[in-house]
């Protein structure tokens, strides 16, 4: 595969490990302990890895993409034995005291809504319901247009919550910005940045995604082949998408490139992407910068187990086993560099337990966006 396609350093070797079921449960329990047991004051330690940026994140971040109630979401999904209703109340009152991003924000991934709607389900917060249908409200205009931080996030929030006029009034607006593009595909204002993203966390696919069941599938099949094409390179039967228009496919992850867009939108694309993008994510291997699901090993292979669900080709689960297996491997080898683990849902440990488990249950839906 050349380089115009994917970027092969960004990729690694796949164990030789096989997968077994017990080992594996073990793993994903010795993941949960040792959450539970790195908690401190109901929060969790910033990771290495994570606080990279210039400022340094702030210590105890309390949202669903690196903060606590992505910690608590996910130790609900494996069956923790915290009080993770608490744990969500603490989350929700330092956000409101201390913002993680300095700003109280309404949006799912990284701002109050996303805290809300876990406090909900894990039974904490009773006034959660009205709360959370005013940020929603707040949040259906947002010129981000995209999951982390837009609209298409809190339309989530508002379908799992079923609060169905908030979430059909954003589809409403979403949709006629659809509808106003020339090429299909939204655009986004990021902190004074424009430009046009195609995957699932910033873009197009995630937008794509918040609109079923306000259109059906064939409407949206319809409307995202002639996009998919555009944006796509392919080689020898292997696809890739851009980052965001204009740019080279150079990353192949959930949050940018074909991983992402396979498990988002396999069952609306054509047959062809479906399988060339799959195909291209396991034979560039296992990604070098960690387990994770945002862009790591378990959020690849997601697409894999979306392969397996659409073709009914077993060879496909199988191949997404290996990659879990991988993952808990990155898990250890990180933690024996680092000396300890990493406590966040989209970039750490709980990623890659929680994809070992869709494996083990052969579940394709992607963590959040798929099931709460």
């Amino acid at each position: 595969m050349s380089p115009a396609i994917y970027d092969a350093d960004a990729h690694e070797s796949l164990t030789e490990t096989p997968w077994d079921d017990i080992r594996v449960r073990e793993w994903i329990a010795s993941i949960v302990e040792d959450a539970e047991t790195s908690m401190d004051g109901g929060f969790w330690p910033n990771h290495p890895r994570d606080d990279d940026e210039d400022p340094p994140l702030l210590e105890g971040l309390a949202d669903i993409y690196l903060g606590a109630a992505g910690m608590v979401w996910a130790l609900h999904i494996l069956g923790s034995n915290l009080d993770l209703a608490s744990l969500a109340e603490g989350a929700l009152r330092q956000y409101r005291e201390r913002p993680d991003w300095g700003e109280n924000v309404p949006s799912l991934l990284a701002g109050e809504s996303g805290i809300l709607l876990v406090a909900g389900s894990v039974g904490a917060s009773p006034d959660y319901r009205e709360r959370l249908r005013e940020r929603i409200v707040e949040n259906e205009r947002n010129p981000t247009w995209e999951l982390m931080w837009g609209s298409p996030g809190t339309m989530l929030a508002a379908r799992v919550a079923g609060l169905d006029a908030e979430y059909e009034r954003s589809a409403a607006a979403l949709l006629a910005e659809w509808d106003a593009t020339d090429d299909g595909i939204w655009t986004q204002d990021l902190g004074g940045r424009t430009t046009q993203f195609v995957g699932p966390v910033h873009g197009f696919a995630g937008n794509v995604h918040a609109l079923r069941g306000y259109l059906s599938d064939d409407e949206l099949r319809r409307r995202i082949e002639r996009p998919l094409r555009a944006t796509a390179v392919a080689e020898d039967g292997l696809v890739n998408w851009f980052p965001e228009v204009g740019a080279k496919p150079t990353r192949l992850q959930w949050c940018h490139g074909a991983a992402g867009m396979v498990t988002t939108l396999g069952d609306l694309m054509p047959h062809d992407l479906l399988v060339g993008g799959a195909e291209l994510t396991w034979r560039a291997g296992p990604l070098a910068k960690g387990a994770g699901l945002c862009h790591g090993t378990a959020g690849n292979g997601y697409a894999l187990l979306r392969a397996h669900e659409l073709t009914g080709d077993r060879a496909w689960l199988e191949r997404a086993r290996r990659f879990a297996v991988h993952a808990l491997e990155q898990v250890d080898r990180a933690r024996d560099e680092h000396g300890r683990g990493r406590f966040t849902l989209f970039t750490g440990d709980v990623g890659a337990a929680l994809f070992a488990r869709s494996c083990l249950e052969i579940d394709p839906r992607f963590p959040t966006m798929d099931v709460w």
